[in-house]
């Protein structure tokens, strides 16, 4: 089993989240929230209203918890690919091209299972526009933070509560990161010289960081409905029956565009948090493996 890559994983996580997050927030609220109608527009009334502190609402669970997450996207998915070239005998030999995108998928899935109770908690408070600031506003914000938000879902909600979304999450995560990791791979070869093994380090960010913005791409659409799903019910009646039918009902209010509404908040967030990932990844992985 490659151990390093659950190390230098959990590390490479972590350091994407400090990178990312504060236009994850704003990726959240204009895909939930109808007020905010474009990017400048919620990042504007976003600091205007609640402050810096605004952008990182949410941010404690996620970074306690990334370091799992991520360790287990990049340890299954190099684990996944060690036995996939055991199993056709191939020794040490390079991978294939499927063998990477199914090993991909396989990460996806398997992050699924400790990722999303940390995430609908994320969302939730990356949701709640009131702010702590005196004077700004009189609303009492509903979660005082991430552990009274875990335990309110828990009690109103169920242990099942912290799995809402977790359909389309799997199905977001499951076809981005296999795409995510074929692109990497593959533009890394494409970048290595003659002679080297591994492209240099602007290779390996430059890689890194379009390998995200593809990713992203083919997973937007159920990150959208994932994300209206966890806040189902939050702030008002439930209005979704489940994943197929907030699907139609999303289309038919607003249209197939809204999909791709926040398509460009996540290539711009894509970019400096997988430049900074792999960068991070392939570094801590040369340190232990040497």
């Amino acid at each position: 089993m490659h151990v390093a890559d659950f190390v230098s994983g959990s590390l490479a996580g972590a350091c994407g989240v400090a990178v990312g997050y504060p236009l994850d927030t704003v990726k959240v609220r204009i895909q939930t929230q109808r007020q905010f109608t474009g990017i400048w527009q919620c990042v504007m009334v976003t600091f205007s209203k609640e402050g810096v502190h605004g952008f990182f609402k949410g941010i404690t669970l996620p970074l306690a918890t990334i370091s799992m997450t991520s360790s287990v996207v990049f340890g299954t998915y190099r684990n996944c690919l060690q036995c996939l070239s055991q199993a056709r005998r191939a020794g040490c030999g390079p991978n294939t091209k499927p063998e990477i995108f199914m090993s991909g998928m396989a990460a996806g899935v398997a992050q699924t299972s400790v990722m999303s109770p940390g995430d609908i908690v994320k969302v939730r408070l990356q949701c709640q526009t009131a702010s702590k600031r005196a004077g700004v506003s009189v609303n009492k914000p509903r979660y005082r933070g991430p552990v009274h938000c875990l335990l309110t879902i828990v009690k109103e909600e169920g242990l099942r509560g912290l799995y809402r979304g977790v359909i389309p999450l799997m199905l977001r995560d499951s076809l981005s990161f296999a795409t995510y990791f074929l692109t990497y791979a593959t533009l890394c070869e494409w970048l290595t010289e003659s002679g080297n093994t591994r492209p240099s380090w602007s290779g390996v960010m430059l890689a890194g960081g379009a390998s995200g913005i593809v990713g992203w791409t083919l997973g937007t659409p159920m990150d959208v409905i994932k994300a209206r799903l966890q806040m189902d019910g939050a702030q008002e009646g439930r209005r979704y029956k489940g994943l197929l039918h907030c699907i139609t009902e999303t289309v038919r209010v607003e249209g197939a565009g809204v999909f791709f509404k926040s398509l460009g908040i996540n290539w711009l967030r894509a970019f400096p948090v997988n430049m900074v990932v792999f960068a991070t990844y392939e570094g801590v992985t040369s340190l232990l493996k040497d």
